[in-house]
């Protein structure tokens, strides 16, 4: 059965983590799916949005799989494993162009909290918690230490990493780590709808717009500024800058093409 279950439904697809024994966290042959997954995701230009989840209503990822790493069970050393898992941080060695939107059910530890971080969008369900455990393991929550201070403000961020203590859906929400928070069973047509809505709009424009966000967090302002009006001039010579317009004024959906 295979640990990266990849489900396409029109322009959105989900991807869920299927390793529900191990809390859906993830050993090297799942981290190597998920990346190639997200790969073939970003590749298709029939898909417009992907949704993140966990399997089952336990946890969305518990992170690295602890016990293979440390009990020699998986297929490569601790080096090869800590190597690949980068991969699938989303935003750190993996760049994704298109949306992904975290349907963060249950337990969103460590690793699994840093893939969520990875992501554009983050829903919980009232069920969920966040955490950065590691210290406790003497591991060092790496990439998402160097995120999560720009996402909740240093002092919330802090408390976080050093203690290794979780926090639960409401306060994720109360510090802007999650835009919404639903009942479990409505977390994934949640997630699903939110995706639809999105997929409706100009590819190229939200493909551009999410860059332009993430370069925003790091860049200089006037860097930033410049980098905003060379894409302006390249997307408006496009067709579906054409086609937006053109629909608004006659009163009717736009058919956008990605080009």
């Amino acid at each position: 059965m295979s640990t990266v279950l990849y489900d396409r439904d029109g322009a959105v697809v989900r991807i869920t983590i299927n390793r529900p024994e191990a809390m859906n966290a993830f050993d090297l042959a799942t981290a190597r799916e998920l990346a190639t997954r997200f790969e073939e995701f970003d590749a298709d230009d029939a898909l417009r949005v992907a949704i993140l989840t966990g399997a089952g209503d336990k946890a969305f990822c518990a992170g690295a799989d602890l016990k293979k790493m440390h009990g020699g069970s998986h297929d490569g050393g601790i080096g090869e494993l800590w190597d690949h898992e980068k991969q699938v941080r989303l935003g750190q060695k993996l760049q994704v162009a298109k949306p992904v939107i975290a349907a963060v059910n249950g337990y969103c530890l460590a690793g699994g909290l840093e893939m969520a971080l990875g992501c554009d969008l983050r829903i919980a369900s009232t069920t969920a918690s966040f955490g950065c455990p590691e210290v406790r393991w003497s591991i060092l929550h790496g990439f998402g230490a160097m995120r999560l201070p720009r996402t909740v403000g240093m002092s919330v961020a802090m408390e976080m990493l050093l203690t290794g203590e979780r926090i639960d859906a409401a306060r994720a929400y109360e510090v802007g780590l999650v835009s919404r928070i639903v009942s479990p069973e409505a977390l994934l047509p949640t997630a699903t709808q939110m995706a639809e809505r999105i997929g409706q709009n100009g590819p190229l424009a939200i493909k551009l717009t999410k860059e332009l966000a993430w370069r925003g967090l790091h860049q200089h302002p006037e860097e930033a500024l410049r980098y905003y009006a060379a894409v302006t001039a390249l997307i408006h010579q496009t067709d579906d800058a054409k086609e937006g317009p053109r629909a608004f004024s006659e009163k009717r959906t736009p058919s956008f093409r990605g080009r």
